[in-house]
């Protein structure tokens, strides 16, 4: 039920959290879709949910945000056990309709704000695109200036080849060549069309263009025969949204002192340096920045910025010194990205198909 509008000329569709948003906005609506849901669920029609039956809800949340199947991955497994726990508080056997409905409200308001922050653009990528590439004018050159990059001494015709797919992106026609699917799929059948030469043997500048070229063909009628769809992301943090705070005094109170609550004070009301980390988490969303951990070159910027503000001493400041401090640290980080703006995109391929990977979060007839 997320909404997939057109993104312009690619043909892609943003899923920017909107239309979770408008749902969960609108009481009567919301509530419809709770009562048909909860109905849904509730087999044994008790009037409650049992850890069985919500164990489906869990699943189409899980892959509503993204997940692999549950029991592909112990890191995705702990995640969907969260999920649960969120629904019972890690005790109840039991889920009554008003606490699923509250939780509910919890999960897709958070779900809309990540996408709000971090639209994904859905792409099918059908081989048209990388044709069209492939006749291009650039394509040529573009291989010569790869070949120049990725050739080495006792570099194999095979390596070459799948080292210039990796360089090709989305915007060319590409999907993520890296991805398990893809390499089983279309890179090794592609790369066993090379019949004319040993792939591990050396090769020459012009072998390599006039091979790869068949490569990227053969990929490329591939995916017209198999279209991939991929979720494309690209985020650019420029210190823009930490302006856009800082300059407003009345949402930047309002954020701080949100963020004051998330730390524990001493006997006195002070508050240690070390939390001033916590802070800037919770301070993150409106500022624009990425979850600590999230993205590396970021963490970087704040590891510097927090070396200069001495944070990690565990000096106590009064709760005026520690927002004080948290601004000047958001003030500097803005100056870092102003300076030097991280770009950070990804590309994941979509396993399962768009219509059918939540069945939980599609909007009921009668809405």
């Amino acid at each position: 039920m997320e909404k997939k509008s057109e993104s312009g000329s690619g043909g892609g569709q943003v899923v920017d959290g909107s239309n979770i948003m408008e749902l969960v906005g609108n009481e009567e609506v919301f509530s419809n879709f709770v009562e048909h849901k909860f109905e849904e669920l509730d087999r044994d029609r008790d009037g409650h949910l049992s850890l069985n039956e919500l164990h489906p809800a869990v699943a189409d949340i899980g892959l509503a945000l993204g997940l692999p199947a549950q029991g592909s991955s112990r890191d995705s497994d702990h995640i969907y056990s969260e999920v649960l726990n969120e629904f019972t508080h890690g005790k109840q056997q039991k889920v009554s309709k008003t606490e699923f409905k509250e939780v509910l409200s919890d999960i897709l308001i958070g779900m809309a704000a990540g996408f709000k922050r971090d639209p994904i653009v859905i792409l099918r990528i059908d081989g048209e695109d990388l044709l069209e590439y492939i006749d291009g004018p650039i394509f040529e050159p573009e291989l010569v200036a790869t070949y120049s990059e990725i050739k080495s001494a006792d570099g194999t015709l095979r390596d070459c080849i799948i080292k210039a797919l990796e360089k090709l992106t989305v915007d060319q026609g590409m999907p993520p060549s890296l991805d398990s699917w893809i390499v089983s799929n279309i890179v090794e059948p592609a790369l066993q069309s090379c019949t004319g030469h040993d792939l591990d043997k050396p090769v020459s500048q012009d072998t390599f263009i006039a091979e790869f070229k068949k490569v990227a063909e053969f990929v490329a009628h591939r995916l017209q025969e198999q279209p991939v769809i991929v979720a494309h992301s690209e985020n650019d943090f420029d210190g823009s949204d930490i302006k856009r705070l800082l300059s407003n005094k009345f949402e930047l109170d309002k954020t701080l002192n949100a963020a004051i609550e998330t730390v524990p004070k001493d006997r006195s009301g002070k508050l240690s340096k070390e939390y001033l980390r916590v802070a800037l988490e919770a301070v993150a969303p409106t500022a624009g920045l990425p979850p600590l951990g999230a993205v590396e070159q970021m963490d970087k910027v704040v590891q510097d910025v927090f070396n200069m503000f001495n944070a990690d001493d565990g000096k106590q400041l009064k709760e005026d010194e520690f927002k004080k401090t948290l601004t000047e640290i958001l003030g500097s980080i803005m100056l870092q990205l102003e300076g030097n703006p991280i770009s950070v995109h990804s590309n994941a391929v979509v396993h399962e198909p768009l219509t059918a990977a939540s069945t939980l979060l599609q909007p009921t007839p009668d809405l």
